[in-house]
C-alpha cells in the first residue's frame, strides 16, 4: 500500500458564499484575530472551489464546521449546507452553531437535527486575554449553571462537540469532559497553540490532561495559524505530541480550509502528515485519515 492508496476524510472544512449569506467577521469590518491578517479570505469559498483544492488528494468525505453564520439564525448554515451537501455529495456531517447558554437551545438543536448531516454544535470557547484571540467575553463560561444546561441538552440527543480552545483551558474542559463521559467531544485545531513555542510545554501538558478523559478525541488540523511559516518539522513535534496523548485511535486529520490557505495549500497539508506517520502501521494511518473521523461524526 501506498501513500496515494490512503482515503481522505477532511474532518474539518469551511463553505461560505458573501454574495448570499451573511457571516460578520468576513461581511463586515474585517477585525484583529488569533492567526493575523486573513483580507485574502474576503471571497466566497465554494464546494466547487474546495474539491478542486482536494483534487489529487484522494478525498472521499468531509465534515464541515460552523463559520461565523449569522448568530441570529443558526440553523440557517445547516439547512443552505444541506441543500448543497444534497446536490453535489459534500459535506457529509455538518457541525452547526448553538449558543448552549440560551434558554431556546433545545428548540435550536432539534431544528438542527431535521437536516440528515446534521452531527453535532461547535460553539468556540476560546478565551484569552489579548481581545485579537478571545472568542468569549470572559472566561469559565462552560461551568456557568446556563451553559450546563445546554450541553446536558447534546447528550440528551445523542450529539457531539467540537471544542476550540487554548491551552490554558484545557483543565476546565477536562472537568466538563468528566461530567459527561458519554458525549462525545472533539478537540479542534490541535489545542489551537497559538502563543508561539515559548509555550510548547504547557501546551503539551494542557493537551495530556485532556488526553486522559476517554470521550475526548482529537483534530489535528489548523497548525497555520500557530505558524504561518511551517514546515513539516516545525509542525511535527505538534503532531506527533498529539498522537502521542491520543493515540491513532482518537485522532484525526483535517484540512481547515480554506482558512489555513492563507499559510498553504491543501496538499502540503496532507503531505505533512502522510510524512509524519510515514513509520506508522497502515491499520493506524487508515484510522488517521479515515475511519476515526467516519466513527466519531457518524459518516
Amino acid at each position: 500500500m501506498t501513500d496515494s492508496d490512503l482515503p481522505l476524510v477532511d474532518a474539518h472544512q469551511h463553505l461560505w458564499n458573501l454574495d448570499e449569506n451573511y457571516y460578520p467577521w468576513l461581511s463586515d469590518k474585517v477585525a484583529p484575530a488569533a492567526w493575523g491578517s486573513y483580507d485574502a479570505l474576503l471571497r466566497n469559498y465554494t464546494i466547487d472551489d474546495y474539491l478542486r483544492d482536494a483534487d489529487g488528494q484522494n478525498l472521499v468525505k468531509s465534515v464541515h464546521l460552523d463559520v461565523g453564520w449569522d448568530p441570529r439564525d443558526p440553523v440557517g448554515e445547516t439547512r443552505w449546507l444541506q441543500q448543497i451537501a444534497d446536490q453535489h455529495g459534500f459535506p457529509h456531517g455538518i457541525v452547526g452553531y448553538a449558543d448552549l447558554s440560551m434558554p431556546d437551545v433545545a428548540e435550536v438543536l432539534d431544528a438542527h437535527a431535521e437536516h440528515a448531516n446534521f452531527r453535532g454544535i461547535r460553539q468556540s470557547m476560546n478565551y484569552h486575554p489579548d481581545e485579537a484571540k478571545t472568542y468569549q467575553s470572559r472566561p469559565e463560561v462552560s461551568r456557568t449553571p446556563e451553559w450546563r444546561r445546554g450541553f446536558r441538552e447534546l447528550r440528551n440527543r445523542g450529539l457531539s462537540f467540537d471544542l476550540q480552545l487554548y491551552y490554558p483551558q484545557m483543565a476546565e474542559f477536562y472537568d466538563l469532559a468528566r461530567e459527561f463521559p458519554d458525549v462525545q467531544i472533539i478537540l479542534n485545531h490541535t489545542g489551537m497553540q497559538v502563543d508561539g513555542p515559548d509555550h510548547f510545554g504547557r501546551w503539551r501538558e494542557g493537551m495530556r490532561l485532556l488526553a486522559q478523559a476517554p470521550n475526548v478525541a482529537c483534530k489535528i488540523s489548523g497548525l497555520g495559524m500557530g505558524d504561518h511559516h511551517w514546515t513539516t518539522e516545525s509542525v511535527r513535534p505538534y503532531v506527533e505530541t498529539a498522537l502521542e496523548c491520543f493515540g491513532a485511535e482518537r485522532c484525526m486529520v483535517a484540512s481547515n480550509f480554506p482558512v489555513d490557505s492563507l499559510f498553504s495549500d491543501f496538499g502540503r497539508i496532507f503531505d505533512a502528515f502522510r510524512e509524519i506517520t510515514r513509520d506508522y502501521s497502515w491499520s493506524e494511518r487508515m484510522a488517521l485519515f479515515h475511519n476515526n473521523a467516519v466513527s466519531f461524526y457518524r459518516l
